[in-house]
């Protein structure tokens, strides 16, 4: 069953097409989402120094041989309790582990770094080893009760 509003001519209920798009809803959608970027963009930039908190991952079990690197504060280098220096870092390093000068490791290398070393420092000393074939590495912490491992 049917039924008609209208006459032929349109009458008081005619109702006309809209063509047009309603951008309204889109410009609020739009001006919130601005406002959401806005507020969340100076959020996710770092730029405060930090000191990074101790690590907090369960102990490994040492291998049979642990060669350490060391990064103090002012860059300095040690492999063991001996001082290297970033040009002779892969040739002492290989000397430690008892590894062929230019033959590849699958040993890991421990790496512990003083919590104010400078980041490029730390970051050049990793170059280092990958370039050289020392892809196993480990980054030693303190654990929470403050003993070194």
């Amino acid at each position: 069953m049917a039924a008609k509003l209208a006459g032929a001519g349109g009458g008081r209920y005619a109702v006309d097409l809209n063509n047009e798009i309603n951008v309204t809803p889109f410009v609020d959608v739009m001006l919130v989402l601005l406002i959401i970027f806005m507020v969340a963009a100076p959020l996710a930039s770092v730029s405060i120094k930090v000191a990074l908190p101790p690590a907090n991952s369960k102990p490994q079990p040492k291998p049979p041989k642990v060669v350490y690197i060391s990064i103090k504060e002012n860059g300095d280098l040690y492999i063991g309790d001996f001082a290297t220096d970033l040009s002779e870092l892969p040739n002492a390093l290989r000397q430690a582990m008892g590894v062929a000068p230019g033959a590849q490791t699958t040993e890991r290398v421990f790496i512990r770094g003083d919590q104010n070393v400078e980041y490029g420092k730390f970051l050049d000393v990793m170059n280092t080893l990958q370039d050289n074939g020392f892809y196993s590495v480990a980054l030693v912490g303190e654990d929470r009760s403050g003993v070194h491992k």
